[in-house]
This record gives C-alpha cells, structure tokens and sequence, in this order.
C-alpha cells in the first residue's frame, strides 16, 4: 500500500503540497473538502439500489451510441487499456454515466456529443431519488473541482484565473462505477481485470472510493495499491494537464483488480475535462530552452473522443498524445 499525500484545503500551503505531490505520484487525497457526507452517503444510497436492480432493467437506460458518453454501461462492454491502444479481454466494472442536468440549448456547444442529455432511470420513486441525489453530488464536487483548479494555477506561478477561460464550458462527466462478482460468474478470464490500465483523459478527477481494496497506480515500474483515508476524496490528475505542465506533473497510469466474489466496490469519478474546443499547450512556466514541449498542442475535444472512444468500441484508441508511453 502506497501513503498518498494528504492535502487540506483550509492549509496556507495547499498550493505548495498539491505541486509536490503531483510531481511524485500524480494522486492526492483531499481533506476539509467541504462535500457534505448527507450528499455522499444519499449518494452511495442512490446509485447502490440502482446497481441491484435486474441487469435488463438497467440495460433500457445504456447509451444509443459510443460517442454519447450517457446512461448505463454493462459489465464486459468496455476495456480502458484500449485507451492506451492495447486489446484486452473486458472489464469487469458496470457503471452510470451523467454531465450536466441543465445546458443551454442555445449554446454553441449544446449539440455536441459532449452535452448529449442525460439518459435517466425512470417510473418509479427510487428513480426520481437517484436523479435528485446524483445532480445534487455531482454540482457539489464539480465546484470542488473548479476550486482545485485555481489552486493548480498558483501552484504553476500562473493567474489564479488562468484555467477559468479553458473551462467555462466543460465536458464534465461524473462515472459511477460498480465492482461485484457473483458466485455464478465463475473466476475472471485471464489477464482480465476489474478496469484496464488507463491515464485519465482531461484535467482532473475527484474520486469518491470505498475503502476496499482494489484501485492501484503505477509508481516506478511496480503497481501499488492505494485506498483513500476517511473522509478523504482521491484526487488524480489527466493528460491535458501534464500536457499543461510538460509533465511536471503525472498523468498517472492507474487499473483495478478483479473484484472479490461477493465484495461490493464502488468508485465515482468526476472528470473536470475543460472545454472541447480548448487549444492545450504547454504552460511558459514549465518550459525552457533546456526542456522543450514533449507535446504538440492539442485541441481538449479531439483528445477526449479519441480516447473515450477505444474503450467504447473495443478498438486501439489513436489519440493526438500518449502521455504514458515512456511509462508502460
């Protein structure tokens, strides 16, 4: 088990910690992060009797095509080592895929694959309970979200703001993930995991995880496990941002085992992806004439789809950047 830094965000070095921490490990945990456990746990309550209902129920609420990243994903649909062009056998997680409740319909970017509806459970009362406690959940960590960001730009000596004109329309998409085996489904197929070895593909995510074993990341060529403190959200940071930082700062490779038969894990992810039509590119404070741009600039939008599509489809992933290639 590898101690992933704790960081608090009422701490007058909050900016100073994130920087050490993200150019070690890529993960930190975030404490006093002033979520509210009632919307946590009316979360976890939400989303956990929806994963029991009946697999065919759930299948009515999957997403129409693969560039729609809404609804609900069945287990073995998907494999995130395609995201790195690599083929494997598929995943062993299902989950619910949700961005914002209420878009504009007149803004430019409404008609995007990004800001497609929300595909929501319906008739009955325990659906109108899932949809009010997920929104709820996912307006309160996306300004968690946002906060860490400003907090990214003093710790890269740049305007406080300096993310804000990236990130006024983001792709924000909140993954509920489900790991649970049953006695039925026999023992995985070989080499299969619970989620593939993945990089995240935006800015940044905050993740919720139960405290059971599974999540690993890659740190100096061995996997290690890693589980958050009480109380604490994982926090991990993606591609556009060590395109951003030249990587300074990692975009950590990270996968998770198999689940055990009968144990129950749940993992939600909220991804702070940045606007789809922002040009990325390296920071001038993390550059020199000694340390080039490793990567060319990078339109957010085309990076997102290409990678969210691989898994998707079950086909290498052909992204414009592969931030971990030096790493795998």
């Amino acid at each position: 088990m590898v101690a992933i830094p704790q960081i608090s965000l009422r701490s007058p070095t909050a900016a100073l910690d994130i920087d050490a921490a993200a150019t070690r490990f890529g993960f930190f945990q975030i404490a006093d992060h002033g979520v509210g456990l009632s919307v946590i746990n009316d979360m976890l309550q939400a989303t956990e009797e929806f994963f029991d209902r009946p697999n065919d129920e759930k299948k009515r609420w999957a997403s129409p095509s693969p560039e729609i990243n809404r609804g609900y994903a069945a287990k073995g649909t998907e494999g995130l080592s395609y995201s790195l062009g690599v083929a494997s056998v598929p995943d062993l997680f299902e989950a619910f895929n949700l961005g914002p409740d209420v878009v504009d319909p007149d803004a430019p970017w409404a008609k995007t694959p990004f800001f497609a509806p929300n595909i929501w459970p319906s008739g009955d009362h325990a659906s109108e309970v899932f949809r009010a406690a997920v929104v709820r959940y996912f307006n309160e960590v996306g300004a968690l979200a946002r906060q860490l960001t400003r907090l990214f730009a003093k710790a890269l000596d740049m305007h406080t703001d300096f993310f804000t004109t990236y990130t006024d329309h983001s792709t924000d998409t909140l993954r509920i993930n489900h790991y649970q085996r049953h006695s039925e489904e026999g023992e995985p197929q070989a080499g299969q995991l619970g989620m593939g070895p993945h990089t995240d593909y935006g800015i940044v995510t905050v993740l919720y995880a139960d405290q059971v074993p599974g999540l690993q990341i890659l740190l100096d060529g061995d996997w290690l496990d890693v589980m958050p403190n009480p109380g604490c959200f994982l926090v991990n940071l993606g591609d556009l941002t060590a395109e951003w930082t030249n990587d300074r700062w990692q975009s950590t490779l990270h996968r998770v085992l198999p689940p055990a038969t009968g144990e129950r894990r749940r993992s939600v992810a909220f991804f702070h992806d940045g606007n789809h039509d922002a040009l990325v590119e390296c920071l001038p404070t993390c550059t020199s004439s000694s340390n080039p741009p490793k990567y060319p600039p990078v339109l957010a939008g085309d990076h997102l789809m290409a990678k969210l599509l691989g898994p998707r489809t079950l086909q290498p992933s052909t992204p414009t950047i592969d931030t971990s290639a030096h790493r795998r």
